[in-house]
């Protein structure tokens, strides 16, 4: 009878865990995790900032919901020029600059005196917080051999859930203002290990070549190229309806829902994000089991839409049953770093930066046309109803782009696009 655990086992094990400890992947994973505290701190202390500012009742959603549209619109801007200037200039340009610009723009949000101050750096905070992933998801699918790579990706995905719930426990124990400092200083902090980070083996050889990198005509000139490209925009939709609507405005639905207790917002930001983790980390290890990305996206599709109906039509009242579908809403969410790998990994390492920077951009911005059809909506359908109506279309839109988007999970990434 053989042993469960052989030798070659461990060394296999052991081996994949030191490609996953390489610096650049653990850089890339902690970068995240900065990058997701400092996007994500807004939502937590949108009602106590606001209210500083001498704001409320309506003008709480409102205005919000302005700076949310403000930071998401820098984030559309910032995702074309890093994702650019990572296929031009190099992955590490891009997690260099990306994370001095938000860090600095987040430690001056914590000296704003009115809405003007707050809405501009937020949109310059906005433009930083925009390279940041995929950058790092570019590199780490570069740099680790492909049956591992999945493993990678999850990982830095992982590190990024836990810095939007470490945004929670801060905002908790400090002051709004103090919140952004930290996360200024902590993005700082982490600029010393990036000095120490190669630059991908691909993307190095593709520089050395006379191709275009960075291409944005490359793009949209090529019908098929287009057509991907809307594709993984489309997938990654329902994603943001649900952080960027249903969370980041649970405190209203929570009254029109009648619930016992009033909703805090940053709590419910924290316990989405925390199933969030558990949904990046079972997510990324099924596609690795399965050995396909678009079953595993499907299947977490069908739950979100699950759970979107329980948050939106179940008859609860008892806040604590409110949270456990925040929860679950969360979990359902975690096919995130598989959308980014897709993106990734459908086009050529001259395009690719580009790709995998700008379409999660791209997604983060939908939540302004979503908002505005949300808003569009409510004086006739009500808050529920009509954050329903946009929730389902936009599930439906996704579930038909991943039926047409080509599986990639054993792809070979090293190979360019041609003009």
């Amino acid at each position: 009878m053989k042993p469960l655990i052989t030798h070659e086992s461990t060394v296999a094990n052991r081996t994949v865990i030191s490609q996953l400890m390489q610096l650049p992947v653990l850089v890339a994973a902690l970068g995240y995790l900065v990058d997701m505290y400092d996007l994500f701190l807004f939502s937590v202390v949108r009602v106590p900032s606001l209210k500083a500012l001498n704001f409320d009742g309506d003008r709480l959603l409102s205005e919000g919901l302005f700076l949310l549209n403000i930071q998401m619109a820098g984030m559309l801007v910032g995702g074309i020029f890093w994702g650019i200037l990572g296929d031009k200039k190099g992955r590490l340009s891009v997690l260099f600059g990306s994370i001095l610009l938000y860090s600095l723009a987040n430690i001056a949000n914590g000296f704003v005196t009115s809405l003007d101050q707050y809405a501009l750096l937020r949109f310059v905070a906005g433009v930083g917080l925009a390279g940041e992933l995929g950058a790092g998801i570019t590199l780490v699918t570069e740099i680790l051999p492909k049956q591992i790579r999945g493993y990678g990706t999850t990982l830095v995905a992982t590190m990024g859930v836990l810095g939007a719930i470490l945004a929670y426990f801060v905002a908790d124990l400090f002051d709004w203002r103090i919140s952004y400092f930290i996360g200024g200083g902590l993005g700082l902090l982490l600029l010393v290990l990036r000095f120490n980070v190669l630059e991908s083996g691909m993307f190095a050889k593709v520089k050395q070549r006379v191709l275009p990198r960075g291409s944005i005509l490359m793009l949209v000139s090529d019908k098929q190229r287009l057509t991907k490209y809307i594709q993984c925009i489309l997938v990654g939709l329902p994603i943001w309806f649900v952080v960027g609507i249903l969370i980041t405005f649970s405190p209203e639905f929570g009254k029109a829902l009648g619930l016992s207790a009033p909703v805090i917002a940053g709590k419910a930001v924290m316990l989405t994000f925390s199933g969030q983790v558990l949904g990046d980390i079972v997510s990324g290890l099924l596609s690795q089991s399965m050995q396909s990305r678009k079953r595993v996206i499907r299947l977490f599709m069908l739950v979100s839409l699950v759970f979107m109906l329980v948050y939106l039509l179940a008859p609860i009242k008892d806040i604590t049953l409110f949270y456990v579908v925040c929860i679950c809403l969360g979990f359902a969410n975690g096919y995130w770093t598989l959308f980014v790998t897709i993106a990734a990994e459908l086009f050529g390492t001259n395009l690719r930066a580009t790709v995998a920077t700008t379409i999660p951009n791209f997604v983060r911005g939908a939540t302004i046309p979503l908002s505005a059809l949300f808003t569009l909506l409510k004086p006739s359908l009500g808050t529920i109803y009509s954050a329903l109506t946009v929730g389902v279309l936009t599930l439906a839109v996704a579930l038909i782009a991943l039926t047409f988007l080509d599986e990639t999970f054993k792809k070979d990434l090293d190979y360019v696009e041609e003009e």
